[in-house]
């Protein structure tokens, strides 16, 4: 859809958050002077281009952020997403914190102090173990190699750790969870409890953050903030056999996610729980998906494909200290390329 037309329905629908992964010009002119911060995204490929060079960093900078900044509020620039996933194609890990490092003074190069840089990481290819949390740890050797000096940076810049989160898949992967835990469902005995600490889970979203957050700790980093920068719930779609890809499921999660955020409860390690939550994804598309956390065909939208609502959710902020609901909206590019 046009642009404009994207920047209106998100208003109407009263998102307060937008992960666009695609950063198109464009879109970004068009959430000018309106309530919604967005969150932008460098794709992988370009990763050893602004790695190798700060003047490749500016130059994205100035088609991206420069021309539209602060009438857009971009409040944060991912750099790169699941790159430990994309290793069997290309391995884009060794350019990861040079370019975050680029970006970063770049930004400061331009006057701009004020938007943090991250990059994205997928929970499966990123954490050990989802129970009981307080196992969890940084696969290895990518723990100490990559996302070890990157915490530190994080920290040192006052920037967040990104996760891509899907209690779907892991719900998928293991047939003892019970679907009920995995829809933040309060049915009797509809608990988890970690026999090491003694804390007791009611849903599989956060044993799922706890794990992260204990990941961070083991490293000596458990004050860097948390966003999870995806998570949803297919509605349809997906391999033969995935009945609870349906929208009466994914309406459930997404209830119980935006009412479990709105609580203000946290997680059990961490009271405040996770900074921002993005849900995946606005509009459902022809062809569906096809990358290692989601499966072609599956329909992941709040939207149809013509933008009608699927869901009664409601999305607009009112959150008490457990972070805001963005939507994470998936654009597809033909190809990328600096201008």
């Amino acid at each position: 859809p046009p642009p404009d037309k994207i920047s209106a329905t998100i208003s109407t629908l009263k998102i307060p958050n937008v992960r666009l992964p695609e950063a198109d010009p464009s879109l970004i002119k068009a959430f000018a002077f309106t309530n919604t911060s967005l969150f932008l995204s460098i794709p992988n490929p370009l990763l050893p281009a602004v790695a190798a060079n700060r003047s490749l960093a500016l130059r994205w900078l100035y088609r991206h952020v420069l021309p539209f900044y602060p009438r857009s509020k971009i409040t944060l620039i991912s750099v790169g997403n699941a790159v430990l996933d994309s290793v069997a194609e290309q391995d884009f890990t060794p350019y990861l914190l040079p370019a975050m490092r680029n970006l970063h003074l770049a930004l400061h190069e331009l006057g701009i102090k004020k938007i943090p840089v991250s990059t994205t990481f997928s929970f499966f290819s990123t954490i050990t173990t989802a129970f009981p949390p307080s196992s969890a740890e940084f696969q290895q050797p990518a723990g100490d190699l990559i996302i070890k000096p990157l915490l530190q940076f994080l920290e040192e810049t006052n920037s967040s750790f990104l996760i891509n989160l899907y209690p779907y898949n892991l719900y998928r992967l293991n047939s003892e969870i019970p679907v009920g835990f995995a829809l933040f469902q309060d049915y009797p005995f509809n608990f988890r409890d970690d026999l090491v600490t003694g804390v007791r889970y009611f849903n599989l979203f956060d044993m799922m953050a706890d794990s992260v957050l204990t990941a961070m700790a083991v490293m000596g980093y458990e004050s860097v903030p948390v966003i999870v920068a995806e998570t949803g719930w297919p509605s349809g779609g997906g391999e033969a056999g995935e009945v609870e890809a349906n929208e009466a499921y994914a309406e459930m999660y997404l209830k119980g996610l935006v009412r479990h955020l709105k609580s203000g409860v946290g997680t059990p390690l961490k009271k405040d729980g996770v900074a921002e939550v993005y849900v995946y994804e606005l509009m459902d598309h022809e062809g569906g998906n096809n990358d290692n956390n989601k499966v072609k065909g599956r329909k992941w939208g709040i939207l149809t494909e013509n933008m009608t609502r699927k869901f009664n959710v409601e999305f607009s902020s009112g959150v008490k200290n457990y972070g805001l609901m963005g939507i994470f909206l998936f654009l597809i590019a033909i190809f990328y390329a600096f201008p």
